[in-house]
């Protein structure tokens, strides 16, 4: 793979900054200082987003010299690492002071799977259909004006995973504690979805952005700097996500702010950062499929195999082995993401997302910031139940409305094999309009 040498000077540049904002918080950790607590979540924070971009360049380029099945079971870990980290520190955490830290055990996790959908799928269809758009006045492109994005039928395992992960999970605010049965379920269920997508055959990897630079190298090379940046990125969030996740814990105690929405939102922005510019790449280069399909496969890797270790971090650090416990508004918040997933799933039950969709799926996920700003604090409540029953309306009108999708949906997605659905698919399956 050959690399302009404009593109690549930016592609190099892009490297170095993302390792110059991990320097700070490393510099910090290992030289045992600690700084004032709004500084350290900045710097700690910026640490784990330089790291967490180095990750996903570095995975990007990791499918060239590893078997495809391996390279999935080694994605979908290092896509989940950031939040992971951040999650894991209160888990384990809670396992010896629960009143604190279990009610913040999930803040992370809930934050960072209402992102993707609220605001990284209607990303990918507003940035292609704003290119494809502006290409069409140009009369750059000549393909069709189209207002959706099409997922290809091999995603049907993705989506179809989704929908069992969702139901399951509407199930959790009904229960007091996240328990070592829901880990094994949700574990279960990745290990089931790794082993069927990781019976693909073997294609080309679709290489973007920065990760094109670690592509270009040798061989030996690649494989070289490829191993020491995973190290490197992996070590980076490991020293950081700790005194990060203390230092928004100090800083909402220190100014009055909520800790648990700082927990929420702030520690998400910082993780997804790297995955929903990889997925706005995609879908600046019409490449609609991988943008949208990336984001559709790390919810599946959050929704099973993230909340799915967290009671288990939770009893090996010493907690109670009925499980994390579930105070009343972890429950409505976990109610409320999973609704919202209920509905995404049934839009996406024909494969595909309208402009129309994605303004619903976003509309929805900012009023719950403006009703939250709204209304008193002892009715937000109420917010989070009325929008979460929303969804679920809504969720349900969409089903029958498609409901002749869904059946050849879950079929495809769970029993049809990987490779007579990519051979299928091939001669309709180019992207390029969304």
């Amino acid at each position: 793979m050959m690399v302009e040498p404009t593109h690549r000077t930016r592609k190099g540049v892009a490297f170095a900054l993302a390792a110059t904002l991990t320097l700070p918080g490393v510099a910090l950790r290992v030289g045992g200082v600690h700084p004032p607590e709004l500084v350290g979540a900045a710097l700690f924070g910026m640490g784990v987003v330089g790291a967490a971009f180095l990750l996903a360049w570095s995975a990007e380029a990791l499918e060239l010299d590893v078997s495809r099945g391996l390279a999935l079971a080694v994605l979908a870990l290092i896509a989940v690492l950031p939040e992971y980290a951040v999650d894991f520190t209160f888990a384990f955490k809670a396992g010896t002071d629960p009143d604190k830290y279990a009610p913040l055990a999930l803040a992370n996790m809930t934050g960072g799977n209402r992102l993707l959908i609220g605001i990284g799928w209607p990303m990918v269809v507003f940035i292609a259909a704003w290119r494809i758009h502006a290409a069409a006045k140009t009369r750059d492109y000549t393909g069709p004006v189209e207002t959706e994005v099409h997922l290809d039928r091999p995603r049907s395992v993705e989506i179809a995973f989704l929908v069992i992960a969702t139901l399951y999970s509407l199930t959790l605010p009904l229960k007091n504690h996240l328990t070592l049965f829901d880990a094994v379920v949700l574990v279960g269920l990745f290990l089931a979805y790794a082993v069927r997508v990781s019976r693909a055959p073997a294609e080309d990897p679709d290489i973007v952005g920065p990760a094109e630079l670690l592509a270009a190298l040798p061989q030996r090379r690649r494989r070289i700097t490829v191993g020491l940046l995973l190290a490197y990125a992996a070590a980076v969030i490991i020293l950081c996500a700790e005194p990060f996740a203390e230092s928004l814990i100090e800083t909402g105690e220190q100014f009055g702010i909520s800790t648990f929405l700082l927990v929420q939102w702030v520690a998400p922005l910082a993780s997804e950062a790297p995955e929903l510019i990889v997925a706005g790449l995609f879908a600046w280069r019409l490449k609609t499929n991988s943008g949208l399909g990336t984001l559709v496969s790390s919810k599946v890797n959050q929704w099973t195999l993230l909340v799915g270790t967290l009671p288990i971090v939770f009893v090996i650090a010493g907690g109670a082995t009925s499980g994390l416990p579930l105070d009343r508004l972890q429950r409505e918040e976990l109610f409320l993401t999973a609704a919202q997933s209920a509905f995404a799933v049934a839009v996406l039950a024909s494969r595909s997302l309208s402009v129309r969709e994605a303004w619903a799926l976003f509309t929805l996920f900012i009023s719950q910031f403006i009703l939250g700003a709204l209304l008193p604090p002892d009715l937000r409540h109420l917010e989070r139940v009325s929008v979460g029953v929303l969804y679920l309306v809504l969720a349900v009108i969409m089903l029958v409305v498609q409901r002749q999708s869904l059946r050849p949906l879950m079929r495809d997605g769970l029993r049809t094999p990987m490779a007579k659905m990519v051979h299928e698919e091939a001669p309709s399956g180019a992207e390029g309009a969304p």
